[in-house]
């Protein structure tokens, strides 16, 4: 009904649909999950139970009001016959998961360090001295003081060296190539040598990634926990990632 939200909470359906005003959850036991609050020293028992009976019993008075609505908007049926049924192939695929290699996926990891490390040195060498290559404030003054490239705009807090800026400037130094290409990498090896790694359950060697129906305004399906449809594919290191996911037989 409202596509453009990326979250339903019990308040806000009640407010909207209900027109009562209940407490959040966070009012109740702030940004902590369930579990965390029942496991705290101070255990919030009260607060979390309150706030599940809210939120079923928002689940139960709104539930008129909204297939109202529905009916209203001509969704129905594309809520009885493509969503919910939907619901149920989601979950199969979460308690399913994707297996993971993951003796293979440390060996990528391990590839990703070595061409890290060997590009480090090779921008110490061009830059003609060491610095922080992740600190945009000391990569400005290598390349717009140090090196006077073109194009340098200087603002509050320094030179900007986004991806746009340094593309254009690419092409008149060495060093700025290398500069794009030492994030790629690193990039790749912290959102998924390191990133996937985190995910992987030791009992089945399996990702059981969260894929959900209503985060994204467009009605595609996302994927989080971790995102597995940003599995990069353009260059060949992104490629290489795809061979660490393993197909059943």
């Amino acid at each position: 009904l409202n596509p453009l939200k990326s979250s339903y909470t019990y308040d806000d359906i009640a407010k909207e649909y209900l027109g009562e005003m209940l407490p959040a959850k966070e009012d109740l036991i702030g940004k902590l999950s369930y579990t965390k609050a029942m496991s705290e020293k101070e255990a919030k028992e009260k607060e979390v139970a309150k706030s599940i009976c809210y939120m079923a019993y928002t689940a139960l008075r709104s539930r008129k009001a909204l297939m109202e609505a529905l009916e209203n908007n001509n969704m129905k049926a594309l809520f009885e016959d493509v969503e919910l049924p939907l619901l149920f192939t989601l979950s199969n695929m979460k308690k399913e998961g994707i297996r993971v290699n993951a003796e293979a996926l440390k060996e990528y990891g391990s590839q990703l360090e070595v061409k890290i490390k060997a590009l480090e040195s090779q921008i110490y060498e061009e830059a003609g001295e060491e610095f922080n290559i992740n600190s945009p404030k000391q990569l400005g003054v290598i390349l717009f003081e140090k090196l006077q490239l073109p194009g340098g705009k200087k603002t509050k807090t320094g030179y900007s060296t986004a991806a746009d800026v340094l593309e254009k400037l690419a092409p008149e130094h060495k060093l700025v190539a290398d500069i794009l290409e030492y994030r790629q990498l690193a990039k790749l090896k912290s959102t998924y040598a390191d990133g996937l790694a985190v995910f992987i359950h030791e009992d089945d060697h399996r990702i059981h990634g969260k894929f959900n129906q209503t985060v994204t305004a467009t009605g595609r399906i996302s994927s989080t926990e971790p995102n597995l449809q940003n599995i990069p594919a353009r260059v060949e290191l992104g490629r290489l990632i795809r061979k660490v996911f393993v197909p059943e037989a």
